[in-house]
């Protein structure tokens, strides 16, 4: 039986790579988006081109109202496209970047940042544990200005160093049913989030990285696939940092 994987955020930059990496290792896909049906539906033709299973399904992490109809939702494809009633993994990818330094940040734009990186992960994750596998995962994207402090996220990176932390008490309450829990921390990466990156600041952040050069999508999508397979099955309540050797 095939892996089944539940990637929201899973429509561009490193979700829908993710998405791509995973069927490409024979898993079934559940990706969502939030306002862009025609990204999801290209990520659902990348897949079909490689033989590879997927359904695309709308959700917005920030609304956990509505997670209860997208549950329903799941169920409904998960029946009717893989004849199964549960999942394997679930992927907290879904976010979006926002600079603003300490000074002039709202508290509409902070709750707006802890809706999406730190509450959504957290129900959704509660809302979905009953239908995820004996032996399933789940991954968490956080981030590496978790450990180097970079002026203008202080919010982004508060929340999704509380989701890093959250990925260990995951491992620890949920390893009775023999589910893991990681955490995947990017470095610079060339996607929209944020705004996406102009030439001086890539320059910049690829003089600060080992390897001479920000990331792609793929560098990170490899990845998850890769936590999510059998190969990577003792791997448990690790943050990765993906960033080709970020200010080190």
């Amino acid at each position: 039986m095939s892996k089944i994987v539940i990637i929201t955020g899973g429509s561009r930059g490193i979700g829908a790579s993710a998405a791509v990496h995973c069927a490409r290792r024979g898993m079934g896909v559940i990706l969502t988006y939030k306002d862009n049906p025609e990204a999801a539906e290209a990520t659902l033709r990348r897949i079909e081109a490689i033989g590879g299973k997927a359904v695309a399904l709308r959700l917005d992490v920030a609304e956990t109202n509505t997670f209860d109809a997208f549950r329903d939702a799941v169920q409904g494809s998960l029946r009717s496209v893989w004849g199964r009633t549960d999942f394997d993994a679930l992927v907290n990818n879904a976010g979006f970047g926002l600079y603003s330094p300490i000074p002039s940040v709202t508290e509409a734009e902070f709750d707006s940042l802890f809706a999406v990186h730190l509450k959504g992960p957290f129900f959704l994750t509660q809302a979905f544990l009953p239908m995820i596998a004996q032996g399933g995962q789940v991954v968490n994207l956080t981030s590496a200005t978790t450990r180097v402090a970079t002026t203008g996220v202080a919010p982004y990176a508060a929340f999704k160093g509380g989701l890093e932390v959250l990925t260990r008490y995951m491992a620890k309450e949920f390893g009775p049913r023999g589910i893991r829990a990681n955490a995947v921390s990017p470095g610079a990466i060339r996607t929209e989030l944020g705004g996406g990156l102009n030439d001086e600041f890539e320059a910049l952040l690829a003089s600060q990285t080992a390897l001479g050069r920000v990331g792609e999508p793929d560098d990170v999508g490899r990845v998850i696939a890769g936590l999510l397979s059998d190969d990577s099955a003792w791997i448990n309540a690790q943050s990765v940092e993906v960033a080709g050797g970020y200010s080190i």
